[in-house]
């Protein structure tokens, strides 16, 4: 699904398929023996660090954790695939795809320990460490529509979410208050026209990837006409003609017609958006937490801070696309199961999740562990709680109509059609696919 494929994107992996299988056979090469785990990760930019915390690891223990990197993300899915055929799935491993769908695929194929019980131990139970959006990415609820028994089937490393970042230099430069980024979409109208006079340029992002230009609309409808209204917009019980959803076109149309967009944005990928913004090339940079690291290697001397997309509306919130990263699963059938378990709960307690978020700058799973952030990764973490994940709405719409109303914004970004003329093309669309 479209809105599936979104979410990938942002964190940038890839779809894996998922073959069934029941219970572990031991490779050629046999089980870790006691006192060894072995745990498979794609994580290139985590390598060393993940090496040194198993050495650490296993001068408290005793326990060898045994590290194995499979890189590219196709790569690894590759051999999670053909082990998932034949059973030799690692004591530890991780599914790529943040869907609940193929996730719980795996479940049903019997590969996946329940972790419910251990996560809620006790009165300081395991689970209330994790932001909660970091959980429910691997957190199924009664009557899901997969047949899955309710619990929480693995354990988050680490979060992202998307804001837009701004550039304290150019704030500066024209008399902003870089500390006091705008609040509102009249200050940031404002602020522009400031940097405009100026000569600098304007916001920049990769929307020729329709999944950054669907984040961006879907934070404005929420804010807008809040979740419900958009939710049931997406089961066809609210037109895409409402005044509304208008309005949230019209936005695209304000930010053309402000000549806000950088030139080339429009059809430009997240690298090179990413790279504009890095180069100083932009005031405005609508990206993810991730991008600290990114931007940390493209340019070390960029100064440079985080704030909500400014709200039009006070009468919803502003919501942001986020939710979990990265998590690790337990092989159900591990000989080593209990201490995998004992290893992941070191890997996400404070001291550990400090190290990771210091050294790699991607966002903790453990909510604990944010005040050792750099103040920029600080600033991502404190607004967890205004994320909205899309692989885990309650409903989403048609792939088919996602897309043509993404396609439509670009239309309106390059002034090929107005936000009225998208909205009854998309309509008329949902309509037609509805009643196929």
């Amino acid at each position: 699904m479209y809105i599936r494929k979104v979410w990938l994107v942002v964190i940038g992996l890839l779809v894996i398929g998922i073959l069934p299988g029941c219970g572990r056979k031991n490779d050629s090469s046999g089980p870790p023996p006691k006192g060894r785990i072995l745990l498979w990760h794609w994580m290139t930019d985590r390598e060393e660090v993940f090496q040194r915390l198993a050495d650490q690891y296993q001068k408290q223990t005793g326990i060898r954790v045994t590290l194995e990197l499979y890189a590219p993300s196709d790569t690894y899915a590759s051999k999670v695939r053909a082990s998932a055929q034949t059973n030799t799935l690692p004591d530890i491993f991780g599914v790529l795809d943040p869907s609940p769908r193929d996730l719980a695929s795996y479940i049903n194929s019997g590969h996946i320990a329940d972790l419910t019980s251990v996560l809620a131990a006790d009165h300081r139970a395991w689970q209330n460490t994790f932001f909660q959006k970091a959980l429910a990415s691997v957190h199924f609820i009664e009557g899901n529509s997969y047949g899955i028994t309710p619990g929480i089937y693995g354990i988050p490393i680490d979060v992202a979410n998307i804001q837009i970042l701004y550039n304290k230099t150019m704030f500066r430069q024209v008399g902003l208050n870089p500390e006091r980024p705008p609040q509102t979409w009249d200050e940031f109208i404002a602020a522009w026209h400031r940097l405009k006079a100026a000569g600098l340029p304007g916001l920049v992002s990769g929307w020729g990837e329709l999944w950054m230009i669907d984040c961006f609309a879907n934070s404005y409808a929420f804010n807008l006409m809040g979740e419900s209204k958009v939710f049931d917009t997406f089961r066809g019980k609210v037109p895409y003609t409402d005044p509304d959803w208008v309005a949230v076109l019209g936005i695209f149309e304000t930010i053309r017609k402000e000549g806000l967009l950088v030139d080339g944005a429009v059809t430009m990928v997240n690298k090179t958006a990413e790279q504009t913004f890095a180069n100083g090339k932009a005031a405005f940079a609508l990206n993810g937490s991730w991008s600290v690291d990114v931007y940390r290697g493209m340019n070390p001397d960029l100064s440079f801070g985080v704030m909500l997309p400014p709200r039009m509306s006070d009468h919803h919130p502003m919501r942001i696309w986020g939710g979990a990263g990265s998590s690790f699963i337990v092989n159900a059938h591990s000989p080593q199961k209990d201490e995998a378990i004992r290893f992941l709960r070191w890997l996400t307690a404070v001291e550990q999740q400090n190290v990771l978020a210091g050294e790699t700058l991607n966002l903790p799973a453990n909510r604990a562990s944010t005040a050792q952030l750099p103040p920029v990764l600080g600033s991502f973490a404190s607004r967890m709680n205004l994320a909205t994940q899309p692989t885990h709405w309650p409903v989403s719409e048609n792939p088919t109509v996602t897309e043509a109303f993404d396609r439509g914004i670009q239309s309106i970004l390059i002034g090929e059609k107005t936000p009225a003329q998208v909205a009854a093309e998309v309509e008329k669309l949902r309509r037609e696919q509805t009643m196929r």
